[in-house]
Parts: structure tokens; sequence; C-alpha cells
């Protein structure tokens, strides 16, 4: 009845564009992705989480330089070529030209991507005079955890195709750098208009990129939908729409896979891994993961500024078999802070062996011979270097009580939960890490530096001024042998002072609809869905 008398209200001629709207719409191509986690902002200068960079950095930013899909090679991206002066203290690029910004719903630009926008990007997070550098909180992490903010003493336009960065000194890892999520390029257009309409805030929450899909919307926790950039500089994307389905649950996005209402899951829960290779619907990749999974000791919090307490914990808690019950074979223990498939990799470091008399001895030294108690933050979110972080921590919670520590186990949202540990508000936390460039710096500055200390990604907060001393010294030579040299002797005494306990490596695994052809998977752990089609 409501078919007859939805053809009698139209009349023939509306049937037909009525039919030709559905098939156009069907025609469309939509890929669903099952996210584990929201971003926490749309801007990756602002976050060091890979939920935020897959849906940010990936699908709607670029940077100047870039890594091809699939490798840690750099590749030209909104830079065409650079160059580094003999002292490699100059890095000149020279830009891309009539690289187009998105047109949205709140911008609608007025020329193509120049050199100001790489000025405004850059000493929005390097001048704090900027009028953006206290926009939506001004945390800029990664940046100055890397000590960018130290390393650029200026920005320079050269001409509205070219700029020039000047450093303090040469520094090995920079190009790969540039390469990274936080040194995604924003309009300085779009920021100007914001600032004037008084909402400077958009410009991180409703973004603007020259990526390959345009952002069109965001319900937290629920889903963010995109579409294909038309006027993209290296080709419209075959994907006509991407949306990031939000589904926090590893069992509930593995039955959304296996269902059809998705296309692409990360982090499938190994438990599931045989049951997903069995199904002739599906396919699952896997390779290495560049990670590492650990617990970190907030060090400015007593008992765990002495040394023999991280120690203790050490030896207390038995990883070989969190390993066996979580991991189910797929990672390897832990005992350095970068991983074993990383070039100066320290293979004699001597690890902490599980031991409970062990641990009770230097409890006893360290003045605490009946224990003591503290708490747990355990991880609200399956990452691909620990895939149940509340079973890791009733795990670790069983360990403690053996050798008299009593810990209670919490956790937050996912952004609560960073935000919170970027404040120093925890004592023991569950953390991992993902290289972003394949470079031992991006590890052991990023995560152990005395400034990353102040900056909040070394949730440790430990701060030694021989381990960083060492790590200096090997990001201001270019040779790979002096490099190497110092990275394995700052393991060495990360090893000793112990900030964290290291956990796994593990293996990265991503499953997907047959449907799915193009897709490649980065060994610095984010999803890049440009280059994916759907058959």
């Amino acid at each position: 009845m409501r078919h007859l008398l939805v053809f009698a209200l139209i009349g023939s001629a509306g049937l037909l564009a009525a039919c030709s709207s559905e098939e156009a719409n069907a025609a469309m191509k939509t890929f669903v992705y099952c996210s584990e986690a929201s971003p926490s902002t749309f801007n990756p200068q602002l976050a060091t989480d890979g939920p935020t960079f897959n849906a940010s950095s990936r699908p709607i930013y670029n940077r100047l330089v870039d890594f091809e899909r699939g490798t840690t090679k750099v590749i030209p991206s909104l830079a065409e070529k650079w160059d580094v002066s003999k002292d490699g203290k100059t890095v000149t690029f020279k830009l891309r030209k009539n690289v187009q910004w998105q047109t949205t719903a709140t911008f609608k630009p007025t020329r193509p991507f120049d050199a100001d926008d790489v000025l405004f990007t850059f000493n929005r997070m390097l001048q704090t005079s900027h009028p953006y550098n206290k926009v939506n909180g001004g945390v800029y992490e990664y940046f100055k955890s890397m000590d960018m903010n130290k390393l650029i003493s200026s920005v320079e336009k050269v001409d509205a195709q070219t700029v020039k960065f000047n450093l303090t000194h040469a520094e090995a890892p920079f190009i790969a750098n540039m390469a990274m999520d936080f040194a995604s390029i924003l309009s300085a257009e779009y920021g100007d208009q914001m600032m004037k309409a008084k909402t400077p805030e958009k410009l991180d929450i409703e973004p603007v990129g020259t990526g390959p899909f345009i952002w069109k919307s965001y319900r937290k926790d629920s889903e963010v939908r995109f579409e294909a950039n038309p006027t993209y500089f290296e080709g419209k994307s075959p994907l006509d729409r991407l949306v990031f389905a939000i589904t926090k649950d590893p069992n509930v996005r593995m039955q959304k896979l296996k269902r059809g209402e998705c296309h692409f899951v990360a982090e499938p829960p190994p438990a599931d891994l045989k049951a997903l290779r069995a199904d002739n619907k599906l396919n699952v990749m896997e390779q290495e993961g560049l990670n590492v999974a650990y617990l970190a000791f907030n060090v400015q919090k007593p008992p765990f500024d002495k040394v023999e307490v991280r120690q203790a914990i050490s030896h207390a808690l038995n990883r070989q078999s969190y390993l066996d019950a979580i991991y189910l074979g797929n990672a390897t223990l832990a005992k350095n802070p970068i991983p074993p498939t990383m070039w100066s990799y320290n293979d004699k470091t001597v690890d902490y062996d599980y031991s409970v008399e062990k641990a009770k001895a230097l409890l006893a030294k360290a003045g605490f011979p009946n224990g003591f108690q503290t708490t747990i933050w355990y991880m609200p979110v399956s990452r691909p270097y620990n895939p149940n972080g509340k079973k890791m921590g009733e795990m670790m919670q069983a360990d403690l009580a053996k050798v008299g520590i009593k810990a209670d186990l919490q956790t937050f949202d996912w952004g609560a939960y960073l935000d919170k540990a970027r404040l120093g508000q925890h004592q023991l936390i569950q953390m991992g890490w993902t290289g972003d460039n394949g470079d031992p710096d991006n590890f052991l500055s990023v995560l152990l530096s005395c400034e990353a200390a102040k900056n909040g990604s070394n949730y440790s907060r430990w701060c030694n001024a021989g381990f960083d001393k060492l790590i200096k010294d090997a990001k201001v030579t270019s040779s790979q042998a002096a490099r190497t040299k110092s990275y394995m002797a700052a393991q060495t005494e990360f090893k000793k002072q112990a900030p964290w306990v290291t956990l796994a490596h593990s293996k990265v695994f991503r499953a997907m609809t047959k449907q799915v052809t193009g897709y490649k998977m980065s060994p610095l752990g984010t999803d890049t869905f440009y280059g994916v089609d759907l058959k």
C-alpha cells in the first residue's frame, strides 16, 4: 500500500528520478572501518595516539615528506624535493605547486597550499606568541618531547614555493621526523578565518587539509565520516566514502566483520585469529610489529623513586605468563625499550628474571619488607602491543600480591587516560608504543628523555643525565655506527635504572573482507586507506 501511495504521489517522472538516485547511491563505494577508539582530536599536532592519527593525519592531511606506503622509506609529498646544507643546519624544501585545500561546510579556500601554510603550522608549535599556540590546550607533546622546539631556530619563507628550516645543530633523523603525523600541514587561511570569527577551536575539531579524504562529521564513541577529496593532488580515491565505526569491544568488532557490517578491523583478538583465518570470506594479514608494551613507574611518586622498588617489581612480574595467556604466542618477551627488529638493538642487555625471592629481598632492602599499597592503571582499549589491558592488570595484581604489594586496578576512557597520564596522576601505568619513523630516537627520546618527562610522553617521568647525554649525542651525528654505540649504552643504563617493566614486542594483525584490495600494512602501526578499493 505504501509503495502504491508513493507512486501516485511522485508520478512516473519522479519514480525514474528516484530510481536513478538509488542506483547512483548504490554505485558509491563506502568503506567501513571498525576502529577501536575515538580520536582525541582532529589535529595530529595535539596527539600521540594511533586512533587519532588514523582519523586525522592519515585521511585528512599531508606532510612535506611522507613514508612510502608499507615502508619507512621517506618520499616527497607536499615538498617535491629538499636540500640539506653541508653543515646540516639548514634544510630547504621546494613545495609542490597547485595543491588545493579542501572545501568544507565551514571553509572555502581562495588559494592553493603555499609557504605561508608551512610557517603557520610550525610556528604554532614553535612560538609561544603565535595566536594559535594556546588554542585547545596548546600541548604539543610530540614536538617538545623530540626537542623540536630547541632544534628549529626559525622557519623562513624564501618565496611562495620555498621554505627554509634553520636548525641549531645537525640532527640525523630530522627528515624522517618531518614525515611523522605531528608535522601534518594546516591551512593558514582557515586558521585566519576561524580566528576572525572568534572560533579558533574549530581548526582542530572541524579539520581542513590537503589529503585524500574530507572530514564530514563526528559523533564521539560512535562514528567519523569522510568523503573522497575530488581535487586530491595524487588523484581521487577509488573509495567515495570512508566511515570509522567506533567499536571499543574487540569481540563486537569481530562479529561486525563476520556479518559484513564493516570491511576492516585492526587488532583482532589473538584468540580469534584461527577462526578468522578459516573464514573463506575474510583475509588476515600479519607482520612483526615495531612496538613495545611496558608498565611505567611514576618515579616522582614514592616508593617508585627508589630503584630497588622498581627492580623488585621487575622481578615480581611473571611476564612470560602474560605472553602465553594474552598474546597466545604472537609476541616475544621485551627486555629493551626498542624492538629487536630495529637497528642498534642491544642483544647483550641482561633482563630481569621472574623471581619472587629476588623481589622480596629488594623490597626489604628498599625498606618495604611487608610490601605496600599502590594502583595500576590498565589500558581501556586494545592495542597491538596490549590486546587485553584488563586481563594483564589482573595478572599483574596477582603477581604483586605474592611479594606483599596490594595493587588496586583502575582505568578511564581512552582520552582521559592519556590526559591524566600526561599530568602524572598515575603510580603504575600500562602503556605501549609503535614507532613512527623507524629510528631508535623515536622510542628513546620521545618516551624516555628528560624533555619528554617535562612534556608528558615520558610516562615514567624519569630523567637520567647519563641516559639523556647518550641519546642526545646519538642524534647529532650522521654516523650510524656512532649512533648505535650510544644507543646500545643507553639501553644498558635504562635496564639498570628500570623506569619501566618491559613486557612484549607483539606481532601486528589486520583482518578484512575479501572485497578489500590494495591495503598495505604499515610498519609504523597506522592505517592508511588511500589506495584501497572494494571489488
